[in-house]
């Protein structure tokens, strides 16, 4: 039951690592001293799209759905709606590699708007 657990939080936390890789320019819009965490997360989340490298966490979650006798698949609120958002099916290399583009380029944009709006306070 804790290896389940586990998996489960780690999925939570890849869920809100995902996130705060997406849009956690707009926190720093907020709290400008983010942007020391945020950059890296970007920088890290969007090579790994790009080069099509594996998260550290999607191994770890198998592992410990592993060790909790998991075949994979559960019927737990968490897995049921969350894991289709994390693993998206059929997206392919193409798809990943717009993603990750695409998020790149929501983050600039958003830098770019933080960066107009300071100057524009001075």
């Amino acid at each position: 039951m804790i290896y389940r657990l586990l998996a489960d939080l780690t999925l939570v936390i890849h869920l809100a690592f995902i996130l705060f890789v997406a849009f956690g320019g707009l926190l720093v819009a907020l709290r400008p001293r983010l942007a020391w965490i945020h950059v890296p997360t970007v920088l890290w989340g969007t090579s790994i799209t790009l080069i099509g490298w594996r998260c550290p966490l999607t191994p770890l979650e198998d592992h410990l759905r592993r060790l909790g006798g998991q075949a994979g698949v559960s019927d737990s609120f968490v897995e049921h709606y969350l894991i289709s958002i994390i693993y998206p099916q059929g997206i392919g290399q193409t798809g990943w590699m717009l993603l990750g583009i695409g998020v790149a380029g929501l983050n600039l944009a958003i830098y770019g708007w933080i960066g107009y709006r300071s100057r524009r306070a001075e």
